[in-house]
């Protein structure tokens, strides 16, 4: 083989390595949905289902923003108001409202959101941290993860960690 062709063939394994690189760069995968007016986020993985609303049992003692708990085959889980947790007036259930049950590896907890909008894979590259103007003692500085840029909008994808974290 002539160096020629052996020059050609190592330049395009290295634009071929280059492009490889470029498609698994890190993309997160997210189930978008809507509270209130805002868009908002959260990991696939942690999602363990979404399911149309159940009846939930009043819970005496808690925050307005806990519902109370329902009965998921069998586990008994908190039902939190997304709307009421950041401070919107709540709302009718419609039959666009669903529960989300999110998870963690030691908690999970359904959340009642207004509407599902779609799945969303966005590069790792393209998610900002939290604006710098929450206070660090602001609770909802916790709740966001980071704030994803897409073509035509933002998302704001929460931290389901702090989601969880029970303060009740």
């Amino acid at each position: 083989m002539s160096e020629k062709l052996k020059s050609i063939m190592q330049k395009q394994q290295k634009q071929q390595q280059n492009s490889e690189e470029k498609d698994q760069e890190e993309v997160m995968q997210l189930v978008g949905f809507i509270i209130g007016s805002e868009e908002l986020a959260v990991p696939i993985l942690n999602i363990q289902e979404i399911i149309k609303p159940i009846e939930c049992t009043k819970v005496p003692s808690v925050p307005d923003y806990v519902l109370g708990v329902f009965n998921l085959r069998g586990s008994i889980l908190p039902l939190i108001d997304l709307r009421r947790k950041f401070g919107l007036p709540p709302a009718s259930q419609t039959e666009d409202t669903r529960f989300i049950v999110i998870k963690t590896e030691d908690s999970e907890a359904g959340f009642v959101i207004d509407r599902l909008t779609k799945a969303i894979r966005i590069n790792q590259s393209d998610i900002e941290t939290p604006p710098e103007t929450f206070s660090k003692e602001d609770e909802i500085d916790n709740l966001i993860f980071g704030i994803g840029k897409m073509e035509n909008s933002i998302v704001t994808i929460l931290n389901v960690k702090a989601l969880l974290k029970r303060n009740f």
